[in-house]
């Protein structure tokens, strides 16, 4: 026998190295299945747009719960005065749980009108785009932003109306009798809602002037958004993470300033049949002369700096948690 054949021999019996290789990670039909699912463009934005809302909202809670104190609070109370004075009472009368009062509903609320906002722009952008284009012109950004303002109200609006109660019950607004020991909890704002004060009709108590301001509103945030989104991009389109903030940012400043007093008149006609509050309305145009009547010229802008100090941080997070998230899930 060969030495040559000896060697080959050894060779073959010898024991193979115990360091394993490495094994190529292949996808399953069924796992290929579920990307391509969540990679389409209604499902993506369904899923971005609920985490985009679900962390804005908590970034910013106390400046909403404060928000809103401001926007019911009657001619004939001022215990809540100024943004910074409005915080410190808050702190000083329930502490960390009053800033984050009402956060929970609010976040039950947000996830889905925030994903339902974002998806149903998707789809009406699909559904009224001209053929050949890729992008909408502004009137129609403008209209499939109102209507999926409208669609988002809609389909949320009971989990609104509950979180504006949870947010007043424990402030000292008006003729409140005020329990902080035993605040009421989400589920049973909304039992007593709609077995004492009219049903079903309750848990929509004004939708109107709601879906008045959010349509204009959406459709403004969403216009001026991808407006400013083009003129930042980089010569291939893409976006920087501060351009994105500074887009959102200025979307929902814009957007927020020029639609507010709808805001006001929706938080109003939530709380209407709270009698110890001090006011009450038969219609929105009595509303208007109402406040403006009582409250002045401004009274239709109550809590707008506190609100515009919630908005810009809110939409500018909102907007790049979306695109970031959105962009996982269609794999860029």
């Amino acid at each position: 026998m060969s030495l040559s054949s000896t060697t080959k021999e050894a060779a073959a019996i010898a024991p193979q190295s115990s360091t394993p290789r490495p094994v190529e990670q292949q996808s399953t039909p069924a796992t290929l299945a579920v990307k391509d699912y969540l990679a389409r463009p209604t499902v993506s934005s369904f899923i971005a747009g609920g985490v985009a809302g679900a962390v804005s909202r908590t970034v910013v809670s106390p400046l909403e719960r404060m928000k809103i104190i401001m926007q019911v609070q009657g001619p004939g109370s001022v215990k809540y005065s100024g943004i910074w004075g409005t915080l410190r009472r808050m702190w000083k009368e329930e502490g960390w749980r009053g800033y984050m009062r009402g956060n929970g509903i609010n976040c039950v609320r947000i996830v889905p009108y925030s994903a339902v906002q974002y998806s149903s722009y998707t789809i009406y952008k699909e559904l009224i785009m001209e053929p050949g284009r890729t992008e909408l012109d502004t009137p129609r950004r403008l209209s499939a932003g109102a209507m999926a303002g409208i669609t988002s109200v809609i389909a949320t609006y009971p989990l609104d109306i509950v979180r504006t109660r949870l947010s007043v019950q424990t402030a000292s607004i008006g003729n409140l009798h005020v329990d902080r020991t035993h605040a009421p909890g989400m589920w049973s704002t909304a039992v007593v809602l709609y077995r004492t004060e009219g049903g079903i009709v309750a848990l929509y108590r004004g939708i109107l002037p709601t879906i008045m301001g959010v349509a204009p509103y959406v459709g403004l945030n969403f216009t001026v958004y991808e407006s400013m989104r083009e003129v930042v991009a980089d010569d291939k389109g893409n976006v920087t993470a501060s351009g994105k903030l500074f887009c959102g940012a200025v979307s929902g400043a814009v957007a927020q300033t020029l639609t507010y007093p709808f805001d006001v008149l929706r938080r109003r006609f939530q709380v209407n049949t709270m009698k110890d509050l001090g006011f009450q309305y038969s219609s929105v145009w009595d509303a208007v002369l109402s406040i403006t009547k009582k409250e002045g010229p401004f009274g239709m802008y109550k809590g707008l700096s506190a609100n515009l100090l919630k908005v810009v941080p809110s939409m500018a997070s909102s907007w790049l948690s979306f695109e970031i998230i959105k962009d996982l899930l269609q794999g860029k």
